[in-house]
C-alpha cells in the first residue's frame, strides 16, 4: 500500500492508494464546486442518478450553498418557523428541514450501493462514523444518535445528514458546520426537533478552514468505504457553469434595480 500525507494545522490529509486490498471499490470522482444554488444542484444530482449505469464512477460533490432551508420528502411545514428572506426548498430527501449557507460544507454522495453490496443503514452509519472519525482526529468526542440521524457534540448537532435512494443509488448526503450563522438555525426546529442545540468547529474552537475540512472529512469517507483512488475532476459540468451564469446574471439585475 501506498501513501502519501501532508499536514495542514490540526487536519491530517491522507490519499491512499489500496489498489492492492481486499474488496476495493473503484475509483471516485471528486468535484468541488464553490457554491451553487440548490435548485440546480439537486436537479443535476437527480438527472446523475438516473442516467448513470451499471458501470458508472460514483462521485461526490463537495460544495457550498447559499442560505437555503430545505425541506424533505416528509417534511412539515410546521417546522419552518421564520424563515424571513431565506428560501425555503422542498425536496425528495429523507428528514424534516435543515439549513444550508456559507460556512457549511455539503458533500453529496452519488454512489451505487446494490454495486457496493449495502442498505441504506449501513450507508448512514458509514458516513456518521467517517465524521466522527475525522472530528476524533482534532480532539473532538462525538456521537451519532440511532434516533435521530446525525454526529452530535454533547448533544449539540455538529453534522447533518439526509439521503434518497433511487435504483439502488444514493444522493444527496451530509453536511456540516464549519462556521455558519447560528442565527439561521433558530429559524426552524432543525430535523424537526425543536430547540435542538446546534454547534460548529469554530464554537468548538477548531480551524474552520473549508480546504482543510474538506480534505479531512474525504480521506475520513475513503477509508469507511474502501475506494480505491480520489480522482479530481479537471472540468466542471455544464450545468453547474450554467447556473453560475445565472445565478450572476440575477446579482446583477438585482444592483441595477437597487
Amino acid at each position: 500500500m501506498q501513501q502519501s500525507a501532508q499536514y495542514a494545522g490540526p487536519y491530517r490529509i491522507i490519499y491512499r492508494t489500496i489498489a492492492a486490498m481486499p474488496n476495493v471499490q473503484p475509483n471516485v470522482l471528486i468535484r468541488r464546486f464553490e457554491q451553487v444554488d440548490y435548485l440546480p444542484c439537486w436537479e443535476a444530482m437527480k438527472a446523475f442518478t438516473d442516467q448513470r449505469g451499471a458501470d458508472s464512477v460514483d462521485e461526490l460533490w463537495l460544495l457550498e450553498h447559499p442560505a437555503v432551508f430545505t425541506l424533505g420528502q416528509a417534511g412539515k411545514p410546521e417546522h419552518v418557523l421564520a424563515a424571513g428572506d431565506i428560501p425555503v426548498v422542498k425536496c425528495d430527501r429523507g428528514g424534516q428541514v435543515t439549513y444550508h449557507g456559507p460556512g457549511q460544507t455539503v458533500i453529496y454522495l452519488m454512489i451505487d450501493i446494490q454495486r457496493l453490496g449495502i442498505g441504506t443503514r449501513e450507508l448512514v452509519s458509514r458516513i456518521e462514523q467517517a465524521i466522527i472519525n475525522m472530528l476524533s482526529e482534532l480532539g473532538i468526542s462525538a456521537t451519532n444518535n440511532p434516533t435521530a440521524p446525525g454526529v452530535y457534540v454533547d448533544g449539540a448537532k455538529i453534522a447533518q445528514l439526509g439521503l434518497r435512494i433511487r435504483h439502488g443509488r444514493s444522493y444527496h448526503g451530509l453536511s456540516i458546520n464549519r462556521d455558519v450563522i447560528m442565527e439561521h438555525f433558530r429559524r426552524i426546529n432543525p430535523c424537526g426537533y425543536a430547540g435542538q442545540p446546534i454547534t460548529s468547529l469554530a464554537m468548538l474552537g477548531l480551524n474552520a478552514d473549508r480546504q482543510q475540512c474538506e480534505l479531512a472529512l474525504l480521506d475520513a469517507l475513503q477509508q469507511q468505504f474502501r475506494f480505491d483512488q480520489l480522482i479530481d475532476a479537471q472540468q466542471l459540468p455544464d450545468w453547474y457553469n450554467l447556473a453560475k451564469d445565472s445565478a450572476n446574471h440575477s446579482e446583477h439585475t438585482k444592483q441595477a434595480q437597487d
